[in-house]
């Protein structure tokens, strides 16, 4: 009993965690394990706590730094009747083939003033960081748009199979009927395999929707990075017409709520800062270089009398010292590098200005989309509605003998031109407006 209680309590599970894994993807669903879980998001981030781990190395430099050296070494001269060693100003004879000998220091340095580059460099880190911040955000964002599009995609490629189901049905019972109007002569055998063309051709088009259905799907599971193995499916959710009348947000007031807020703006601003600060650099090059040095160390001898605690008191010793580099020819590297800086803060304007232009002219193209898309699919509403009417009005005559197949094919035409113009139109109205609030600064949804 217990056995088949334990056994029962593990169906459980695995029914429980197979229901999990076939849970459809909604699109916040696909936005979270991006950003999670992508590839390049992920990089990007380890790029940050590389930028950070570099801000503390160049806090760090305006430190002292201090090192402990030592070294021991051993002696030989098979030949010699007697070595004499100076060490520490001091002469040591010996009769012993073999000598051992040890140093040991203690040495401290510190920039005092190197022109200010080490406090400039330490902005400059700060800088990087936040632009390893930015350029996460940037990646993210951009994923998650690319997302956004096929799945809206796929919710169109949906429904228009459904359409295709619908005239599928309905071509099948057209046949139907041809074929009984057929048995008591009423109808051409040609006319009828028109009819059994029509159902072969709406059949394939179902076929093809679910592939290109599949096709997306396959995409989306790719840029989401999932295993073939590991199963996937979106949530399907047939959007409401009204969402496609909903207004378009302003292009100019997108394209200034943009400008403030998009991480590509931002990193192409950093980069002009950075330039900036560079140049800055470069030209503290020309500056003197004031340093500060102490050291401390000891140093023992085997061939000395003394042992080895008194040897080391004695040869005891002590340096500081103040140096001081001035920079009067350096084969043109620090010239170089200022008029290097120079040339890259001329390109990272360009390039703010690049971005600016370029993302004025992606709100722009969304708002076209839109508006153009809206305006497309209040017509096309309209004409769904006729051509339904006039398809169900001459199928009946169709059914009664009053139409012949060419006008039952034309108007079964008609009504799928109509029928996907409007879902085409929905789409693209209702994915470019998400996006135009995505790029206002909102939140990805649809």
């Amino acid at each position: 009993m217990i056995t088949k209680k334990i056994l029962t309590a593990i169906a459980c599970a695995l029914a429980a965690a197979t229901a999990s894994a076939q849970e459809a993807w909604t699109l916040q669903r696909c936005l979270d394990y991006a950003a999670e879980k992508n590839i390049t998001v992920q990089k990007n981030r380890i790029a940050q706590l590389d930028a950070a781990e570099q801000l503390k190395q160049a806090q760090a430099q305006l430190f002292p730094s201090l090192s402990f050296a030592m070294s021991q070494g051993l002696g030989y001269r098979p030949f010699q009747q007697a070595t004499v060693i100076v060490q520490n100003g001091m002469a040591t004879s010996t009769n012993n083939k073999v000598t051992e000998n040890g140093s040991y220091g203690l040495n401290a340095n510190w920039t005092v003033w190197n022109g200010g580059i080490n406090r400039k460099n330490v902005e400059a880190q700060r800088l990087q960081g936040e632009i390893a911040d930015v350029q996460t955000e940037l990646s993210l964002k951009n994923i998650q748009e690319q997302i956004a599009q096929l799945y809206v995609q796929i919710l169109y490629t949906i429904e228009a199979k459904k359409v295709n189901e619908q005239l599928a049905a309905t071509a099948k019972q057209q046949l139907e009927r041809g074929q009984e109007r057929y048995k008591v002569g009423d109808l051409a055998k040609a006319d009828v395999a028109q009819l059994e063309s029509q159902v072969a051709q709406t059949q394939y088009d179902v076929v093809n929707a679910q592939t290109q259905i599949d096709g997306y799907k396959r995409q989306l599971k790719a840029l989401l990075q999932l295993s073939i193995t590991e199963p996937f499916d979106v949530a399907t959710e047939e959007m409401a017409d009204e969402r496609a009348l909903q207004p378009v947000p302003d292009k100019n007031e997108v394209y200034d709520a943009a400008v403030l807020t998009r991480p590509e703006i931002r990193n192409a601003q950093l980069q002009a800062d950075a330039a900036d600060l560079q140049l800055n650099i470069a030209r503290r090059g020309y500056l003197p270089t004031i340093g500060i040095n102490a050291g401390v160390g000891a140093s023992h001898y085997s061939a000395d009398s003394r042992g080895l605690g008194e040897q080391m008191k004695r040869n005891l010793n002590g340096s500081a010292g103040l140096s001081l580099s001035v920079p009067i020819f350096d084969n043109r590297r620090n010239k170089t590098a200022v008029e290097r800086a120079k040339i890259n803060k001329t390109t990272t304007a360009l390039d703010l200005l690049d971005r600016q232009t370029a993302l004025g002219s992606t709100i722009e193209n969304l708002w076209l989309q839109a508006t153009s898309a809206q305006q497309r699919f209040i017509s096309a509403d309209a004409a769904v509605k006729s051509q339904e009417t006039n398809f169900e009005l001459i199928n009946e005559q169709f059914k009664a003998g009053l139409k012949n197949i060419v006008d039952l094919l034309q108007a079964r035409d008609n009504l799928l031109q109509a029928q996907q113009n409007k879902l085409q139109s929905k789409y693209t109205t209702i994915l470019n407006t998400q996006l135009l609030r995505f790029y206002e600064g909102g939140q990805m949804g649809i």
